[in-house]
């Protein structure tokens, strides 16, 4: 029997990169007049990969995950050997069994195996809709960052950039605020870390 296998991280961060790709559009920020320049940072981008390895939020996500899904594995790799090794005792003794014992093992063992192939699929389903959960937060922190980011700087349009998969094939280093960002969130998160720490101990 097949046990759990599960992959995190890397649909996360293929995630992120999709949704960051969309950026969002910015209410209140003053555009140049017909006839006027436009400021040399209104268009700037972010380097999903960087951002995605240096935020602190998504690390803790990503490990939490992990650990989830480290020990649901474990627990069914557990009942998975429980079983086999139930499947072999009957292989040696099923002979000294008479027909009808036969026929109540076999159908006890296959409703054991639909039971653990059950579990496998429900475990599966729960991380996977465990992280698109935690995917969506990490979004919505990121949007609403830069939205406030925008509005703050005057930026007209965030795009993002990841080496190897991106529309941006070139871009003046200047225009890159992904240190900018990944600085402001941590330090966001840190503050959020923190005053949730003293409410615990209070």
């Amino acid at each position: 029997m097949k046990v759990l296998k599960i992959s995190l991280g890397l649909a996360m961060a293929a995630s992120l990169m999709s949704a960051c790709t969309e950026a969002p559009k910015v209410e209140g920020v003053n555009t140049p007049a017909t006839g006027e320049t436009a400021g040399v940072h209104d268009i700037v981008y972010v380097n999903s990969d960087s951002l995605l390895t240096n935020y602190e939020y998504f690390k803790d996500v990503r490990t939490r995950l992990q650990g989830k899904g480290e020990k649901a594995e474990q627990n069914l790799r557990s009942q998975a050997e429980a079983f086999q090794k139930e499947v072999e005792r009957y292989q040696q003794t099923g002979q000294t069994m008479s027909e009808q014992q036969r026929a109540q093992t076999e159908q006890r063992l296959q409703q054991k195996q639909q039971q653990l192939q059950q579990l496998q699929q429900t475990a599966g389903n729960e991380l996977a809709g465990e992280e698109s959960e935690e995917m969506k937060k990490i979004y919505d922190r990121v949007e609403e960052y830069l939205k406030k980011l925008s509005e703050e700087k005057g930026y007209e349009m965030v795009l993002t950039y990841s080496r190897g998969s991106s529309a941006i094939l070139y871009s003046n280093p200047s225009r890159d605020i992904t240190s900018e960002v990944v600085s402001g969130l941590n330090e966001a998160y840190t503050t959020e870390k923190t005053a949730a720490d003293t409410t615990a101990t209070e």
